[in-house]
């Protein structure tokens, strides 16, 4: 029993270290892109040790989607728990968001709603809940501040912007050749706030659109 125990550890550390690794690898290059070959021989591992954690591919995409919302997230509830302004916190959020999904080549998500379809419903699942409770609380306190319109349907206002920001993100409405993952999230951005910021709101966000630009 008590040699047991470090093999345990051991192989948890492994486990951990191959859905990291496939994680950025997927990210990069795209889950349908990226073979279980290609994650052992970047890991110097046998891809025999990678099955002896993860029954099958499917299986690693399931916990690499996973193990990034839990990344996501937690850094998000980082964000919220600054309590900043609420227009500064989505540009926060954004930048943070922007830094750790780099999808301007590989389309993850395009990916994984295409080969992997019940992944991606529980992933949208979770980042629905994620997102609505995150904007209902935004929208709310930007309301209570004066920086929001005060007669906005905050529910309306937070489903919306879920809508808005995954609309985006289809490759087919908005190529990335014409349009950069990078620009395309920062006008989004700013077009959802134009739409919902008060006279003393606007004044925040042109500050931030001009910090921005520099």
């Amino acid at each position: 029993m008590f040699l047991k125990f470090p093999f345990v550890v051991l192989s948890n550390i492994m486990r951990e270290k191959i859905v990291q690794k496939a994680t950025e690898l997927f990210i990069t290059l795209g889950f349908k892109s990226v073979t279980m070959d290609e994650i052992a021989t970047e890991m110097g591992i046998s891809k025999k040790t990678i099955y002896a954690h993860y029954k099958n591919k499917t299986d690693l995409v399931m916990e690499s989607t996973m193990y990034m919302f839990d990344f996501i997230t937690e850094g998000i509830d980082c964000i919220r728990g600054l309590e900043k302004n609420p227009i500064e916190e989505l540009y926060e959020i954004k930048k943070f968001v922007m830094v750790h999904l780099k999808d301007d080549k590989s389309s993850p998500q395009y990916q994984l709603q295409k080969y992997y379809p019940e992944i991606y419903a529980e992933l949208k699942k979770k980042h629905f809940e994620k997102m609505h409770d995150c904007m209902t609380q935004n929208v709310s306190r930007g309301i209570d501040q004066g920086l929001y319109r005060e007669n906005l349907d905050v529910e309306f206002v937070s489903r919306i912007y879920f809508l808005g920001i995954n609309g985006v993100k289809d490759n087919s409405l908005f190529p990335t050749a014409r349009f950069p993952k990078p620009q395309l999230m920062e006008d989004y951005l700013e077009y959802h706030l134009r739409g919902v910021v008060t006279k003393e709101g606007l004044k925040t966000l042109k500050k931030f659109i001009k910090k921005q630009q520099l």
